[in-house]
């Protein structure tokens, strides 16, 4: 299983990405704004618990890479590790000015909120390249099975994007005000997510 090293590393990369802006979480707060403090959570938990079919799409992929070819799973972190570098220079590139707007939001009932974060977040092909890059680069050989560690990551990714989203619907009028008044807010968080994709990324290509 993962040591706590492990887990607290993976646990304070995940919660930094999952606080930069971006468009899922813009879109629990103005949920939140427009319908109300239980449709933003609705909407958010349901992007959240999306995460777990890209964990399981993970643990298959990954599995039937080392199962086929070590080289093959070498090739993949290598090129996950250029993509989060990819991603860390277009966030570190950012000029902020992200704004949370509550128009345009039918007042749909918190289930149905609640299955479109759902299915928006599962369907992201985005979010699987994400899962796949960032993952892999926290498992230890020497913790156990590779696809256990991979699925019990996933999990927790999931679990703290569920209490972040959950908590950014909460207090949604409060959070998207300050991120009206204050842009550069925005644009300091893509920044410091940035350096963390690129750190994590060189680490994924470097490591053996």
């Amino acid at each position: 299983m993962l040591s706590p090293e492990q887990l607290f590393g993976f646990l304070a990369a995940a919660i930094l990405i999952t606080l930069s802006p971006g468009p899922d979480n813009l879109m629990v707060l103005s949920t939140g704004i427009a319908k109300g403090r239980l449709r933003g959570m609705a909407f958010g938990l349901g992007c959240a618990f999306g995460c777990l079919s890209h964990t399981l799409l993970a643990v298959v992929g990954v599995s039937a890479l080392i199962a086929a070819s070590p080289t093959a799973f070498t090739a993949l972190k290598i090129a996950g590790g250029l993509y989060l570098i990819w991603m860390g220079w277009g966030a570190i590139r950012s000029r902020g000015g992200a704004r949370v707007s509550g128009e345009g939001l039918s007042n749909e009932p918190a289930r149905r909120l609640f299955a479109k974060g759902l299915v928006a977040a599962a369907i992201n092909p985005k979010v699987v390249l994400f899962f796949l890059s960032f993952l892999p680069q926290f498992v230890v050989a020497a913790r156990g099975d590779a696809n256990l560690q991979i699925g019990v990551l996933g999990l927790v990714f999931t679990l703290q994007a569920a209490v972040i989203f959950g908590l950014l619907g909460y207090f949604s009028g409060t959070i998207g005000g300050w991120l009206n008044r204050t842009p550069t807010a925005g644009m300091w968080l893509d920044r410091i997510a940035g350096a963390v994709f690129i750190g994590l990324g060189l680490r994924l290509i470097v490591a053996r």
